[in-house]
């Protein structure tokens, strides 16, 4: 459980640098095509009313992204802590939460948080299976 919780923390570590950093000097969370980030800052988001854009709502979806993954790896790593002490739905629940990112990881990301996400999930579910006996 804490393996898995370490490589939640650090995908979130990394997410949450690589989208800071991409305020400064945009290489890596961003489209590869420079217009489109440009389009993305000058589109207002129909729901706010014109109060914010795209450019600055894909900046905060990606570090509230790094925040869930960030506690999410808290959890995992109390949980871990206190292994005899912890209910066997705590693990369960972790499990189904890495399902989940797991799944949206391929089909909306690309290969190397989908791996992370797949070893860190795996961790949970062996955790889950060995808090059973």
């Amino acid at each position: 459980m804490i393996l898995g919780g370490i490589v939640f923390g650090v995908l979130g570590v990394l997410h949450a640098l690589y989208t800071l950093m991409d305020l400064g000097n945009p290489q890596r969370l961003v489209p590869a095509d420079p217009s489109v980030r440009d389009a993305m800052a000058n589109s207002a988001l129909r729901l706010s009313g014109g109060a914010t854009d795209m450019w600055r709502v894909w900046v905060g979806l990606n570090l509230t992204h790094s925040l869930g993954l960030l506690l999410l790896a808290a959890v995992a790593v109390w949980a871990g802590a206190r292994i005899g002490g912890v209910s066997a739905s705590i693990f369960l629940g972790l499990t189904a939460v890495g399902c989940i990112y797991l799944i949206i990881g391929l089909l909306y990301f690309f290969r190397s948080p989908a791996i992370g996400l797949a070893i860190g999930t795996g961790c949970f579910a062996a955790a889950w299976i060995l808090s059973g006996r």
